[in-house]
């Protein structure tokens, strides 16, 4: 069966579909193509707001093997660069720091602003000579990546040929809008990473469905049974599942966490989970969020950086440290859960006669939604 034909049944009705095939988590080549296909022709997350939290703080990102480098400028704007210096290709800043003055890179001593533009070319004429009428400032600036900022989480889109992102993802803003209200770190427990052995996608899949609570989270489906779950869905563009029992954490004198101001009913005892394609699961809930940045390492590595987010600052309820504390551990404990089912599907995929899988069109949609998404990005790729 050749690839195209393999597409083909992935793209047929749940009902009757097969699941995307072996080669799409274990072979490196068609990992590349998702690179290109996927990751770099949509918006993918690569990092959050939070890791340059004040203006000069730089990071650098290494997004699939392109360096990349994530600036809060002078006005407390995020961009983000290739962390690459316009001259000889030199690599600008290699660990996270405060940018004092400009970006220098080590090699010649080129300076960017925190915008990106070149502000020095020290000697570039001849010594003493700090200009050459060849070496035009203006066409040398560093290059810019696109990006956007929502939910804390950097997207930016490599191809520079998607949507904007309001229109790519506008189904999920709107669904979403009561909690476009601003986010609070929850302290150093609240950021955490899992390095996973599974390909990248396996946790998207395993996100974005309820089916498995029963016997991978039996704490949890104690209280948030399966049967108090739905599907979520909006092909093209995320899916997911939601509960209609979310029950808040209490301390032992009873305090819970504040709410998100002016929710709805809805969210009284409702909670949704979605994966937003490709590669950011975000929760929410009416006391805290989450985002999860799925890092694609190789075709079978995976760190998936998590961070909690809280209605109110831990400066102004400290109080609440040890509910922070208690919530970090939970989530942890269940995120880990899910760490051999993820890594087992990665093992199984190497068994040459599975044919991709079936699919629950019950409990597996919001799974196939997302192969669906895969395939059609692969084809559309092909086409080009």
């Amino acid at each position: 069966m050749n690839k195209h034909s393999a597409l083909s049944s992935v793209l047929a009705d749940v009902t009757v579909a097969n699941g995307l095939p072996n080669e799409h988590y274990i072979d490196p080549a068609i990992f590349a193509e998702e690179k290109r296909s996927v990751l770099y022709a949509t918006w993918s997350g690569i990092g959050f707001g939070l890791d340059v939290p004040e203006k000069g703080d730089a990071k650098p990102v290494d997004f699939l093997g392109m360096p990349l480098l994530i600036v809060r400028d002078r006005d407390g704007e995020i961009g983000v660069f290739q962390n690459t210096c316009r001259h000889r290709g030199m690599i600008l800043v290699d660990a996270p720091r405060k940018i004092e003055g400009a970006i220098r890179c080590p090699y010649h001593s080129w300076c960017y602003s925190l915008k990106g533009e070149l502000r020095a070319t020290p000697h570039v004429g001849g010594p003493g000579q700090n200009k050459h009428e060849n070496v035009k400032h203006e066409e040398l600036g560093l290059m810019p990546v696109r990006s956007h900022v929502w939910r804390d989480v950097i997207f930016v889109n490599v191809d520079g040929n998607a949507p904007d992102f309001q229109d790519a993802h506008g189904a999920l803003l709107e669904r979403w809008k009561e909690f476009e209200q601003p986010l609070h770190d929850g302290g150093e427990m609240a950021s955490f990473k899992l390095e996973v052995k599974t390909n990248w996608k396996l946790a998207v899949e395993n996100y974005c469905e309820s089916y498995h609570l029963p016997w991978v989270h039996p704490g949890l489906n104690s209280y948030s049974r399966l049967e108090d779950h739905y599907n979520i869905e909006a092909r093209g563009h995320y899916s997911g599942q939601g509960t209609l029992v979310y029950r808040q954490l209490k301390d032992q004198d009873g305090a819970t966490f504040p709410d998100f101001e002016g929710l709805s009913d809805k969210w009284d005892e409702g909670a949704e989970y979605v994966a937003l394609y490709p590669n950011v699961l975000f929760g929410v809930q009416r006391d805290h969020a989450f985002a999860i940045i799925l890092e694609p390492v190789d075709h079978e590595h995976t760190v998936e950086h998590v961070r909690l987010h809280y209605a109110k600052s831990v400066e102004d309820t400290p109080q609440l440290d040890g509910l922070r504390t208690t919530n970090a551990q939970q989530w942890r404990a269940i995120f880990e859960e899910d760490v051999f089912v993820v890594e087992g599907m990665q093992k199984g995929r190497h068994g040459v006669l599975f044919d991709g899988g079936r699919f629950s069109p019950a409990m597996d949609g919001p799974t196939h939604n997302f192969h669906h998404w895969i395939a059609t990005q692969v084809e559309n790729g092909r086409a080009e």
